[in-house]
């Protein structure tokens, strides 16, 4: 009996052993994983960073909220927002590529203003409100109320501006 008391303890203690060093290098390696992983992500933010301070190349185009260019409710743009499609030119608004959604990997999110740079005529301060089709890539099209002709500027840069949109604004009418 005294001997399968001993083989249990002995068989216990090497499972012990065993386990801790298997333990230990598991912990190990999962740490250098992390470590890798923590270095890789802040290399990546330093260069989303630079893009974000100098600029991202984009290729500028145009669109109508019309239905053949958009779907079957052009007055209603990705984020939910409504629009009258007659004043579209008015409000300033943008479609960008998926690729410069936050959702999809980018670093632009809905209701975020871009300053534009490097068109003609187009440069400004503008509020992404849409999403383009995923075919495209590096590109963010303007709204047009419909009858603007079309335009397209191949090299441009957007910038991330950090303009906030304040809901508590007070407006005296009787002024």
């Amino acid at each position: 009996m005294n001997k399968y008391i001993s083989m249990s303890v002995l068989t216990i203690a090497l499972m012990t052993y065993a386990n801790g060093i298997i333990s230990t290098k598991f912990i190990n390696d999962k740490n250098i994983v992390i470590q890798s992983l923590k270095d890789k992500i802040s290399r990546l933010t330093t260069e989303l960073e630079k893009y974000e301070m100098e600029g991202v190349p984009v290729t500028v185009t145009m669109y109508h909220p019309v239905s053949y260019q958009t779907d079957s409710t052009p007055d209603i743009l990705a984020d939910g927002t409504r629009i009258r499609t007659q004043e579209a030119s008015n409000y300033k608004f943008i479609a960008v590529s998926r690729n410069l959604l936050k959702r999809w990997g980018g670093w632009l999110d809905y209701g975020d203003f871009i300053l534009l740079k490097g068109t003609d005529g187009k440069d400004g301060v503008y509020q992404v409100r849409d999403t383009m089709n995923p075919r495209w890539v590096n590109r963010i099209d303007i709204l047009e109320s419909p009858g603007t002709k079309p335009y397209m500027f191949p090299k441009a840069e957007i910038i991330k501006t950090d303009l906030v949109v304040s809901e508590n604004i007070d407006i005296d009418i009787n002024n």
